[in-house]
């Protein structure tokens, strides 16, 4: 899978500046078109002397505009590089949201975000004869990988959180799931999810070197009306330690204003490749020294859930980093 997705955006909005380069650039040219009347001085003895100062404006305004050619070029790189990157986007995984090095790529030379860097990620095998999630001969979405090969692994450095009691092979029971949530929840979420056609849970936690503890689960249902009916990850989401949630601000000023488009993935999407995500934060102020954000990742038969909380405030980067590759991973 590929790991420019999100950069491709950032290369996207950062190609202003080469644009705007150009046209600073044009009126270096006026000298050689200046030159070209001096070169060749009208003879005195014209008969029509009116006929000079017309001349003269028209040359004067063709100097600042630069050669057709010239735009055309500009115009034909810019767009070509445009395609390149949302081609490499629609393969994969992009390798620019998994790393955060990204001064080797040109007109990304920033300082780093504060983004993780992930292993190199790619889908479980599906089998034989089997349809993608997201196929057009698979209408339910539902997904046919192994469970635990559709999680989000950790980034690198960062160690195993053993509050996710996962088995080997990454299997999470129902009552280990619950503990996410308060007391008073738990009850009803488990009857629900047993009546309501949960088939397994896998969960995965790690902790980085800032602090941030991070959850992830993904729960399989024997459809995708089943997904759509858990009230688990929502608004109302009764998480232990967490009084109340709201939208995520930064999450929700990215969708307003970047997704104009219904073709391009960016990450306030709230439909990103095929799935749909809800992004919550802590109401501020937060309740005691941490606080908690929440993604719920609905496609298909899964449900996706990433939790991430710490002492202070969850940086926003990584947080949304975290929902989106898990995303991709899913569709």
């Amino acid at each position: 899978m590929s790991e420019q997705n999100t950069t491709a955006t950032e290369a996207v909005t950062e190609a202003a500046p080469e644009s705007a380069s150009t046209s600073e650039a044009t009126p270096e040219a006026a000298p050689e078109s200046a030159s070209t009347p001096e070169a060749a001085p009208a003879p005195e003895a014209a008969p029509a002397p009116e006929a000079a100062p017309e001349s003269v404006p028209e040359a004067a305004e063709a100097v600042p505009a630069p050669p057709k050619d010239r735009r055309r070029l500009f115009a034909a790189l810019r767009w070509t590089a445009a395609v390149v990157v949302f081609a490499t986007v629609g393969a994969g995984v992009a390798y620019g949201i998994t790393q955060p090095e990204r001064t080797d790529l040109p007109g990304l030379s920033t300082e780093d975000d504060g983004r993780w860097t992930f292993p190199t990620l790619s889908q479980p095998a599906l089998p034989a004869g089997a349809p993608l999630p997201q196929g057009p001969d698979n209408k339910d979405g539902t997904h046919y990988a192994p469970l635990t090969g559709l999680l989000l692994p950790a980034p690198v450095g960062a160690k195993a959180d053993d509050a996710v009691k996962a088995d080997k092979e990454g299997t999470v029971s129902v009552d280990t799931f619950l503990e996410e949530y308060t007391p008073e929840a738990r009850d009803k979420l488990k009857q629900t999810l047993e009546w309501e056609g949960l088939r397994q849970i896998a969960g995965r936690g790690w902790t980085t070197a800032d602090g941030t503890r991070t959850h992830v689960y993904l729960l399989r249902f024997h459809s995708s009306g089943f997904v759509d009916a858990f009230k688990g990850c929502d608004f109302n989401t009764q998480l232990t330690g967490v009084s109340a949630l709201d939208l995520d601000d930064v999450w929700s000023k990215a969708k307003n204003t970047q997704m104009n488009s219904t073709t391009l993935d960016f990450p306030g999407a709230a439909n990103f490749d095929g799935t749909e995500l809800s992004v919550y934060q802590e109401v501020k102020p937060v309740l005691g020294d941490e606080q908690t954000k929440l993604g719920c990742l609905r496609t298909g038969d899964v449900l996706g859930m990433v939790i991430q909380t710490r002492k202070g405030e969850v940086a926003s980067v990584p947080f949304h980093q975290s929902v989106i590759l898990q995303s991709q991973l899913l569709s």
